[in-house]
């Protein structure tokens, strides 16, 4: 009998339902593309920056950000002939690492191809070839997506015009490649490099090879990839997990809102109705259970257009812009859900609550 009432209800005041199903949705939905977002950018920015490049080590100067990029107080170039003669080295890839902000935030590697594809086995090439001459440039099958990108076609970055030679498989680091030579030049050093990826003859040599370079470079920031994969969370990076939590307490506010105002509207519109229920012998409970349970199927409604709407937006923005990430995982929609719920059945606590105290001859009364 109760289920009957809550569906009648729900279905007799189309708009105000729909507003609070929106209203949840957008909730749900803003924190599962936030915190996707969020995390896709810096799980993308470590497996492709640096696990994807296939060395087991990366040497960075002293105090170096775990950002790619954002430290640039370059090393000698003959650091890594230095690394290059310990045991159980493979190959040393010197990099230098610029920022372009052009129509997105992109990094460039400066690489010398050689010793670059010693360390990641080679580029896989969609069309074209490798880096020949100073102002050639590699760029991603994602990149080329994006931008429209063809093999010879000239395009304009860090004020200079570089001509594509190839377009290659993403993963293998950096969206864009230019000589190191050229990459120096730019940046107006010489001979110098951002980072050195080690390859070890053996990965099970990595602990050794690390000491090694310890010794060599006290001054260094020395890191295996696995440890580096470890720290590229969003609560080892400054700032980004505090982003999160305002960002989730912004939605979880408007959903709270909402359903706080949507039940509050709903027993002021209801008053005579409780009153009648309340003569009839419904007990005070048995209105809050009412109340609550509407609260709930709005709730319930409501996340799974949250889910709809994340699954589409997430396509539009992939459609719109290729090279952006956005990670949807199903523990934060567990995580979005139950903020969903719980806040829907806080806000709607004190109106039931307030339906269940009303006094049946004043509610039969109210106009």
């Amino acid at each position: 009998m109760v289920n009957k009432l809550i569906i009648s209800n729900v279905l007799h005041r189309p708009i105000r339902t729909a507003v609070s199903v929106l209203a949840v949705a957008i909730e749900v939905g803003m924190v599962i593309l936030v915190v996707g977002l969020c995390h896709g950018l810096v799980k993308d920015s470590a497996e492709r920056n640096v696990e994807g490049v296939g060395a087991d080590i990366m040497v960075q100067p002293a105090n170096a950000s775990l950002f790619i990029g954002l430290s640039q107080a370059p090393m000698p170039i003959k650091i890594g002939d230095r690394l290059a003669e310990l045991p159980r080295v493979l190959a040393v890839a010197p990099t230098f690492v610029l920022m372009t902000s052009v129509q997105s935030l992109n990094l460039i590697f400066g690489i010398d191809q050689a010793s670059y594809d010693r360390v990641s086995g080679g580029f896989t090439y969609h069309a074209g070839g490798p880096l020949q001459a100073p102002y050639d440039i590699l760029v991603d099958d994602i990149y080329a997506q994006a931008h429209h990108s063809k093999v010879g076609q000239t395009i304009n970055l860090l004020n200079h015009d570089f001509r594509i030679a190839g377009i290659v498989e993403h993963g293998k680091g950096a969206r864009m490649f230019i000589p190191l030579a050229t990459a120096n030049e730019l940046y107006g050093v010489q001979n110098k490099a951002s980072l050195f990826y080690i390859k070890c003859t053996d990965p099970a040599y990595t602990d050794q090879t690390v000491e090694h370079i310890r010794t060599l470079l006290p001054d260094s920031t020395i890191r295996p990839v696995k440890e580096y994969m470890q720290l590229m969370t969003s609560n080892n990076i400054p700032g980004l997990n505090y982003f999160i939590t305002a960002m989730i307490g912004i939605a979880v506010g408007i959903g709270f809102l909402v359903i706080f105002l949507s039940m509050y509207t709903t027993i002021t519109e209801r008053t005579r109705e409780i009153g009648i229920l309340k003569s009839l012998g419904a007990s005070k409970m048995y209105i809050i259970s009412a109340i609550l349970r509407e609260s709930v199927l709005l709730t319930v409604v409501g996340i799974i257009a949250g889910f709809i709407g994340s699954m589409i937006m997430r396509k539009v923005l992939i459609e719109l812009f290729p090279t952006l990430p956005v990670q949807l995982t199903w523990d934060w929609r567990l995580y979005a859900a139950c903020l969903a719920l719980i806040g829907s059945i806080v806000g709607s606590f004190y109106p039931a609550l307030r339906a269940a105290q009303l006094d049946p001859v004043d509610a039969l009364s109210y106009e």
